[in-house]
């Protein structure tokens, strides 16, 4: 399939500016494949399609302040710097966006707080908007962690018009995140609740967790009309012992494997063994998944409702087929479905 293949009009007023009152309360599209059935719901009825001993795959990344605003040196120009990946500890190096990315060159310095305690100097061009910088604070490393979450703001999309609230700092951060390293957060599961997970407990649903430190590159534009020539950034990807375990027992057994977002189903597909089973795994993953693909694992998803020509729209696609996809989308966009980070849940069975 190609690009354009992936392409559909999406109302502005849909894309969510503002997390549901309650998590659970949000919609929930459920798509049944062999059936080819749509149907409508609250999310919290999502437990009402597994039964015990399924699966439930949860990505455990938690979103750190990424978002950070300073001023150029000299002509103290304002200068968003977003935080990418930590290069070097001991050196604190960082790869960073910055914006306007024209006035920042190779041995600028950026000034942070009113204090200007903390400084970056620009060491390195990575593309057009990306910069290396060395971080210079005077204090112990743990002392500049803390001031970077300080400073830092909730890493909101862009698309939000709205200055980022205390709101934000609990909802755009699911309630089981333990492992800081994303500047997205895995949306599909900010739809869990405390009490909804109490639920599936009882009920005898499994949880298990594996580590996908989200990055920009999974929202990343794809710039060819062939999809096979795109390439995606990668991301670190942590998958235990217990994860494997417990995924492995489920599909031995026939049981149901729900991977929790696209960020799940791209982990566990990167580490299969040959005989279609989950491996342990600590590394990277750059791994693309659009049609047609087979999985490996998984056989049902909960996902958002994904913007027009996205690399997650195309996975969601491999997975339920591009036309029912296109079905849902139209009937989605028909009755006003939230979209994006926000946004409403699907499940497909």
């Amino acid at each position: 399939m190609k690009l354009s293949d992936f392409n559909f009009e999406l109302p502005n007023t849909l894309l969510a500016q503002r997390p549901a009152p309650d998590r659970d309360e949000s919609r929930l599209m459920v798509l049944n494949r062999k059936e080819k059935t749509i149907e409508h719901h609250s999310f919290k009825d999502v437990i009402n399609y597994f039964d015990e001993g399924d699966v439930m795959v949860l990505n455990n990344t938690k979103v750190f302040p990424a978002r950070l605003f300073g001023n150029k040196e000299k002509t103290g120009a304002r200068i968003e710097v977003f935080l990418l990946r930590e290069l070097n500890q001991e050196q604190r190096l960082w790869d960073v966006l910055v914006d306007p990315a024209r006035k920042i060159r190779i041995g600028n310095k950026l000034y942070f707080g009113d204090d200007e305690s903390l400084v970056a100097e620009v060491i390195d061009n990575t593309t057009s908007r990306g910069r290396t910088l060395r971080f210079l604070f005077d204090g112990t490393y743990a002392e500049f962690r803390t001031k970077l979450k300080e400073l830092g703001q909730t890493p909101l999309p862009k698309y939000i018009k709205r200055p980022v609230d205390k709101e934000d700092q609990d909802r755009y951060q699911t309630i089981y995140a333990k492992h800081e390293g994303a500047v997205a957060a895995p949306t599909a599961g900010l739809h869990f609740s405390k009490h909804l997970l109490k639920r599936l407990e009882i009920k005898g649903i499994d949880l298990a967790e594996l580590t996908l430190h989200v990055g920009l590159g999974t929202f990343s534009p794809v710039e060819v009309e062939d999809l096979s020539k795109h390439k995606m950034d990668s991301e670190e990807l942590i998958i235990d012992r217990i994860a494997v375990e417990k995924v492995n027992a489920a599909k031995k057994a026939n049981k149901r494997i729900c991977a929790v977002g696209t960020t799940v189903m791209r982990g566990l597909e990167s580490s299969v063994s040959s005989a279609g089973m989950l491996n342990e795994y600590t590394g990277w993953t750059h791994k693309f998944i659009f049609p047609p693909y087979d999985f490996s694992l998984a056989n049902s998803m909960i996902t958002n409702f994904h913007t027009p020509k996205s690399t997650l729209l195309m996975m969601v696609s491999a997975f339920a087929d591009p036309d029912f996809i296109k079905q849902a989308y139209d009937l989605a966009i028909k009755e006003k479905y939230n979209f994006y980070s926000y946004g409403d849940a699907m499940l497909i069975i």
